[in-house]
């Protein structure tokens, strides 16, 4: 999926197990199929779960951001009532491995797609709560400071540029034409719409509600994974798995369920734009779970936009 890509077989894993922690040398590792774009994952034993960097970096660099995940697992461990990954352990570099890697517990669930289970309206009233107890943890003054999702609309303008040159083989002509005008209407949406709107403050955010990091059972919520991005953004981002997660019906509950104005509505519509353009064309070949979600989630987005629908 990306240059120079990292590659890390189970026998390998299973010697960095046995070296760094001998206490699990009896716990069977086992790769897991996942459509995560960042980490290779390995299951061990029944709770717990191993997860390795997949793109060449600077080993102090990469810990540092391994312990800045596992404060944010920490923070908001047991905040909401659905189950999220909680750290365990972080291992050092070793044998046929370069980067320092992490360990926490494994969440129960079947990974949700694009389209299951999309027709729940529990399912998105689920969603909706998860939210909004994520919304409720305290910042402690704390604002956005990324260059990623969760800021500035505007300051994403160069990618997305470079997004709808390089969709041309996965978009028709008239789609793309349409999702240009969509993001010159949605990038200059403002933060917040003057004092009878709510107030736009940053608030905390899950900061990567895609399917592939939602777990379910039953048609409902069952977990939430990839928590290592929590933090302060813009109260709209996680309004991006209204339109990766959820059909048409059950995406009106979920807005209802969290009282969206409109501003806030379309800026959600925004980020889930920025975000499935680039996963659409960069996964087509490598990933296209990934992609395939891309492409549902503009399809979505289209149909908000078609008056006929």
């Amino acid at each position: 999926m990306h240059d120079n890509q990292l590659t890390i077989e189970p026998e390998t894993v299973r010697e960095l197990i046995d070296d760094q922690f001998p206490e699990w040398r009896e716990l069977r590792v086992q790769a897991v199929t996942s459509q995560g774009t960042v980490n290779a994952i390995f299951r061990l034993g029944d709770a717990l779960a191993a997860r390795f960097p997949l793109q060449p970096a600077d080993a102090e660099a990469t810990r540092r951001t391994l312990v800045r995940e596992a404060d944010a697992a920490r923070e908001l461990s047991g905040r909401t009532r659905f189950r999220t990954p909680e750290p365990i352990a972080l291992g050092d570099p070793g044998r046929g491995y370069p980067l320092p890697w992490s360990v926490q517990t494994w969440i129960p669930g079947e990974i949700a797609t694009p389209d299951t289970p999309a027709h729940s309206a529990a399912y998105a009233r689920d969603l909706a709560d998860f939210i909004r107890d994520v919304r409720a943890v305290d910042t402690r003054g704390r604002t956005f400071r990324g260059s990623g999702r969760g800021g500035d609309l505007k300051a994403h303008e160069p990618w997305m540029d470079t997004c709808f040159d390089k969709s041309t083989n996965v978009l028709a002509p008239a789609d793309l034409a349409r999702l240009r005008r969509i993001w010159a209407e949605l990038r200059q949406l403002p933060r917040n719409g003057g004092p009878r709107e709510r107030d736009a403050r940053d608030t905390m955010t899950h900061g990567d509600l895609i399917p592939g990091n939602v777990l379910v059972a039953q048609d409902r919520l069952a977990g939430v994974l990839d928590v290592g991005g929590f933090g302060p953004a813009d109260p709209a981002l996680d309004l991006v798995s209204a339109w990766h997660l959820l059909e048409s019906g059950p995406r009106l509950q979920f807005r209802e369920d969290l009282a969206c104005d409109d501003l806030e509505w379309q800026r959600g519509k925004a980020w889930a734009l920025q975000q499935a353009i680039g996963a659409a064309w960069y996964y087509h070949v490598t990933n296209p779970a990934m992609s395939r979600m891309g492409l549902t989630t503009l399809k979505r987005i289209l149909a908000d936009d078609d008056p006929a629908v």
